[in-house]
C-alpha cells in the first residue's frame, strides 16, 4: 500500500500529514485476505457546512431530522462523484441539493477537497470551488444572474478529472456533459446525448423526454491514455429492454460522441446504478443498488464490467467484485461488527487506491437519508476496502 502525504490545515499554519489510506498495510498485495476486507472506515458528520456561504435549503419540505432550514450555510453533502489527486486529497462532487429543481435553487454546487483520516476515523473538508458559468455558455436562463450553477440548474453526479485539471462531468437534467475548468469555469456548451431526453429537459424544450427524472449520467469514466470518456445512464431509455443502460463513448477533445455504444444490463430493471470508473481500457468497476436503506437495503455490489462482451449477450460482462452488504471486518473498525454492511440508499462513489483496494463513498442526501438511524440523518462514510483479488489496474489510472 502506497503511502501520502496530505495538508490539513491546522489552526493559521499547514500541517503536513503522512498517512496510509488504509490501516492494513501489510495487505496491500492481497495475502491474507480470503473475502472483501474493511481496511478503512471515516465519516464526515452530517451538520457539515461550507463557513462563511450562502443560506440555503430555504424551500426543502420534509424530514429534516432535527435540522432547522433553512441552514445558514452551504452544506457538504450529496457526494456523487469522486477524483484522486494522488497527494492524499480527493476532489467530491456535491450533486443538485435537496433532490428536485423546485428545492434546490439556493444550493451552489461544489467540488469539495477532502481528506479522509482513517487513523482518527474523521474526513477533513480543505476547501473547494463552486461551479459557474462567466462567459455564457448555457445558452438558457440560470437562476441566478451572477451565473453561479445551483441544483436548479443541473444535477451533477459523476465527475473526471483530466490530465489538464479540467473537469469533465456528467448530469441528469439533460442529460449533459459538462466541461469546466480548475477553478469550475464552464468552458464550453453542455453536450446532449441523442435519444436521451430528461423529464426537466422536456420541460424546458417542449421535446418528448425518453428518460425518467434522475436517470441521466450517474457514471463518467476514463480511459487510460485520456483520449475517451464513457458515460453511463442510469436509467433504461424509451424503446430499450427494461434494465439496460447506454454506456457511451465521448472524445473529450473533440467535445463530441463518437458513435460507440455499449450496454449495461442491470440484474434487476428495478435496480439502479451509482458510479462507473474505468479499470483499463475495456474493464469498468460499476456500482449497482437497490433503493433501499437500512433494514431494507438489501442489493448494494459493485461489478466488474467488460466491453468485450466475451459471453456474446449484446452486454458487459459482469463479474461480482464486492457486496458491500457483506464486507469482512477482523478488526471492528467504525465500532461495527465482524461482518460490515453499507446500508445507504445512495452508494454513489468508487476510487480505486491500488490494485487490491479500493476507496467507497455514499451519498447522504441530506438531510433525509437514514440509512443507519431511522430517525438520524446521514453521515457521508468512506470506507477502505481490500479486495482479495488483484484488480489488474492499468498503471495510468493510478495516480
Amino acid at each position: 500500500m502506497r503511502t501520502v502525504l496530505r495538508n490539513a490545515l491546522a489552526g493559521t499554519g499547514v500541517l503536513a500529514l503522512t498517512l496510509s489510506l488504509t490501516a492494513t498495510a501489510s495487505h496491500a498485495d492481497g495475502r491474507g485476505v480470503s473475502k472483501p476486507t474493511l481496511t478503512g472506515w471515516a465519516s464526515l458528520p452530517a451538520g457539515t457546512f461550507v463557513p462563511g456561504s450562502e443560506p440555503s435549503g430555504a424551500k426543502v419540505t420534509g424530514d429534516t431530522h432535527g435540522f432547522a432550514t433553512p441552514f445558514a450555510d452551504q452544506p457538504v453533502q450529496g457526494f456523487s462523484g469522486i477524483a484522486d489527486n494522488g497527494d492524499g486529497t480527493f476532489d467530491v462532487l456535491s450533486d443538485n441539493g435537496y433532490g428536485t429543481q423546485a428545492t434546490s435553487a439556493d444550493f451552489l454546487l461544489r467540488i469539495h477537497r477532502l481528506a479522509p483520516a482513517f487513523a482518527s476515523n474523521q474526513v477533513d473538508v480543505l476547501g473547494g470551488i463552486n461551479l459557474t458559468d462567466p462567459d455564457g455558455k448555457v445558452p438558457w436562463k440560470l437562476t441566478r444572474d451572477d451565473r453561479v450553477l445551483t441544483g436548479a440548474d443541473f444535477d451533477v453526479e459523476s465527475i473526471q478529472k483530466m490530465a489538464d485539471g479540467s473537469y469533465w462531468i456528467g448530469e441528469e437534467f439533460g442529460p449533459y456533459l459538462l466541461h469546466f475548468d480548475r477553478a469550475g469555469r464552464l468552458l464550453s456548451a453542455p453536450v446532449a446525448l441523442d435519444g436521451a431526453v430528461s423529464p426537466e429537459t422536456a420541460t424546458r424544450t417542449g421535446a418528448t423526454a425518453t428518460l425518467a427524472s434522475s436517470k441521466g449520467f450517474e457514471g463518467l469514466a476514463q480511459s487510460p491514455d485520456g483520449k475517451r470518456l464513457y458515460a453511463l445512464l442510469e436509467g433504461t431509455v424509451t424503446g430499450d429492454p427494461a434494465g439496460t443502460l447506454r454506456f457511451s463513448e465521448f472524445d473529450p477533445r473533440k467535445g463530441k460522441y463518437t458513435g460507440k455504444k455499449y450496454t449495461y444490463k442491470l440484474d434487476d430493471a428495478a435496480h439502479a446504478i451509482g458510479d462507473a470508473i474505468a479499470v483499463d481500457g475495456n474493464r469498468f468497476l460499476v456500482i449497482e443498488r437497490d433503493g433501499g436503506q437500512g433494514a431494507t437495503a438489501k442489493v448494494k455490489k459493485i461489478y466488474l464490467a467488460d466491453k468485450r462482451d466475451r459471453d456474446k449477450d449484446g452486454a458487459l460482462d459482469k463479474t461480482l467484485v464486492v457486496d458491500l452488504m457483506n464486507v469482512a471486518n477482523p478488526q471492528g473498525l467504525g465500532g461495527f461488527g465482524k461482518t460490515f454492511t453499507f446500508p445507504f440508499q445512495t452508494i454513489e462513489d468508487v476510487v480505486i487506491l491500488d490494485n487490491h483496494t479500493i476507496g467507497v463513498l455514499n451519498d447522504n442526501n441530506f438531510p433525509f437519508s437514514t440509512g443507519r438511524s431511522a430517525t438520524e440523518a446521514d453521515n457521508n462514510e468512506w470506507i477502505t476496502v481490500k479486495l482479495p483479488k488483484s484488480l489488474d489496474v492499468d498503471r495510468r489510472l493510478l495516480r
